[in-house]
């Protein structure tokens, strides 16, 4: 019995499956377009505006993406330094910016096609790997960490199309024997490199699938030698422009030079908020757990993420990094972090437990894509956030497809409206959470408006902050502080934004408080709001990839340089 997605009653959806399996590919377009158009006018945040500026740079000097100086860190620096991600993104951008212009709307529209290739590819992949490849599908589609994803101009899920396709193109090459397949797999491999370069790692990923399906070395090996090859031209192309090489440079910034002692130190409390990335990022396979367990296996997931945070409780406060966590909010924060960490545990043992039962090539591949990509985001990269999880997401949901098939494969008629449901709640939750993204971006560029509109028009008005708030302020045309070159002077008028990062507090000597600006963005879950432990973006913010609890709003103070003091260059220290 096909069970996806909705009870309808059996002569329905009987009817249902047929055109579903006739109609695979335009159910999954329409459900894409369905679930992502209503966010096409979603303002611009986080570090969107360093693809954006980037892009427009690209159509003045299409061969030096990085050639020109931003402040990002709260002081200028060359655009080399201030990125850590590879341009090929950036030229998409430029690309669909020339034909659509440069509104939200255009470029969210630009970037449907991303999102609608790789559940797609998704698709295809599955066909081979389970009986339900509609199913896997949805379920990558149907997730925060794709839906937020999907709503940004960011890279990630730019990648996430070269990487499943060269997934699919490689093992369709591998099983077929097929010459010209491999090489258009080593093609998007170098792509999704380009374009992210934790894409690179799909060498390694790849690789190992050729090995454990015993396939010809002579064959597999010179399509990775492509990539290989495309990563050391990049290498020297940006040292000779930069007199730096940026793929060093980002290898640097993920993994900063520390001692054993260190490092372990710092990424102890990672690996609980990975887990909980884990879970939550994939809300829908954490519903879906009852089914893929037994409660006492669950229940054994949910002891291991507690004795993890009382290890972590005794080696320090656990959520003492959190910025402003704090209160009564902390044992909420706890219970969620539990909660979703104890999805993450599962999610894991669901490629642990396919490859042991099964020991073939694909079970290979769809074990190192998940753990390896949970590795690099729990111990490598500079910080656990939803962008770095958003890559296993296609295997997770193929791996959900395969242990289902195996646990009550014909579930009644009950059975198949109580999965229904938990379907429908995993998708509900994955847009609410979207819809808090949404708001969160609405609520920073109302209050970059709000505040230029106050204050724009003072002859020293000067901002802090970066992200969606420094992007629109810009384009309305206020500067931004430059604590390193800035000599502040009597009168001087200084915005900044509390919700955001690298800006200097200026001390209560120096300056007088002229207004704080309070934007409403969403009320009851956020994505990013240390307040209530949210950091999607970075779990430097908050432990949890979303969080719900009473979100306050945000505040931008406006202050003055005392007209009583002399000038003073402002402060250099870092928030």
């Amino acid at each position: 019995m096909n069970w996806f997605p909705f009870h309808l009653g059996k002569p329905l959806l009987d009817r249902s499956a047929a055109w579903l399996r006739l109609n695979s590919k335009t159910a999954l377009a329409l459900i894409v377009v369905a679930v992502l158009a209503p966010f096409l006018a979603k303002p611009f945040s986080l570090d969107e505006p360093l693809f954006l500026w980037a892009g427009q740079h690209l159509l003045d000097q299409p061969l030096n993406p990085y050639g020109f100086e931003v402040n990002w860190f709260g002081y200028t620096t060359p655009m080399w330094e201030a990125t850590k991600n590879p341009p090929l993104c950036c030229y998409y951008l430029a690309g669909a910016a020339s034909l659509l212009g440069w509104s939200e709307v255009a470029l969210h529209a630009a970037f449907l096609l991303p999102a609608l290739a790789a559940i797609l590819g998704t698709f295809r992949l599955a066909q081979r790997f389970c009986r339900q490849p509609v199913f896997a599908a949805a379920a990558t589609l149907l997730t925060p960490v794709f839906l937020v994803s999907g709503t940004t101009v960011m890279c990630d899920v730019l990648m996430l199309v070269f990487w499943v396709w060269a997934v699919v193109f490689w093992v369709e090459g591998t099983q077929n024997q097929r010459g010209l397949f491999l090489a258009t797999a080593g093609c998007l491999v170098a792509l999704a490199a380009l374009t992210k370069y934790f894409g690179a790692s799909l060498i390694v990923l790849l690789a190992a699938y050729s090995l454990t399906a015993r396939a010809r070395p002579a064959r597999w090996i010179p399509p990775l030698l492509l990539p290989l090859a495309v990563l050391g031209a990049y290498h020297l192309a940006t040292r000779n422009l930069y007199g730096h090489s940026l793929l060093a440079d980002a290898v640097n910034y993920a993994v900063p030079p520390a001692s054993l002692a260190d490092f372990a130190a710092l990424k102890s409390a990672s690996c609980l908020s990975a887990l909980a990335f884990l879970g939550g990022g994939l809300a829908l396979a954490t519903f879906f757990l009852p089914f893929l367990w037994r409660w006492r296996t669950i229940c054994g997931f949910a002891v291991a993420a507690f004795l993890l945070a009382a290890i972590l409780l005794l080696a320090g406060p656990l959520l003492k990094d959190y910025g402003p966590v704090q209160g009564s909010s902390r044992t909420l924060i706890g219970l969620q972090l539990l909660f979703w960490a104890t999805g993450g545990a599962g999610i894991l043992a669901l490629a642990v437990v396919d490859l042991r039962g099964r020991r073939d090539a694909e079970a290979w591949l769809l074990a190192l894509w998940v753990l390896g990509t949970f590795c690099f985001a729990a111990f490598i990269n500079w910080t656990v956030n939803g962008r770095t999880v958003l890559p296993l997401a296609p295997a997770v949901g193929i791996l959900l497809a395969r242990r289902l098939e195996q646990t009550r494969p014909e579930p009644d008629r009950s059975g198949v409206l109580v999965r229904s449901l938990v379907f429908a709640a995993g998708a509900a939750l994955a847009l609410l959470v979207a819809r808090a993204d949404f708001l969160f971006a609405k609520s920073v560029r109302s209050s970059a408006l709000t505040t230029y509109s106050k204050f724009g028009h003072e002859p020293h008005f000067r901002f802090q902050g970066h992200w969606g708030f420094q992007y629109y302020l810009r384009a309305a045309g206020a500067e931004a502080l430059d604590v390193r070159h800035t000599l502040l002077q009597r009168g001087d008028i200084i915005a900044t934004p509390e919700n955001n990062t690298n800006f200097s507090p200026l001390g209560a000597d120096l300056v007088v408080l002229r207004e704080v600006i309070l934007s409403s963005g969403p009320r009851w879950l956020a994505t990013m709001k240390g307040e209530v432990g949210a950091g999607f973006y970075a779990a430097s913010r908050g432990p949890l990839p979303f969080a719900f609890g009473w979100v306050p709003p945000d505040r931008v103070v406006v202050c003055a340089v005392d007209p009583l003091i002399p000038p003073v260059r402002s402060d250099s220290s870092g928030r």
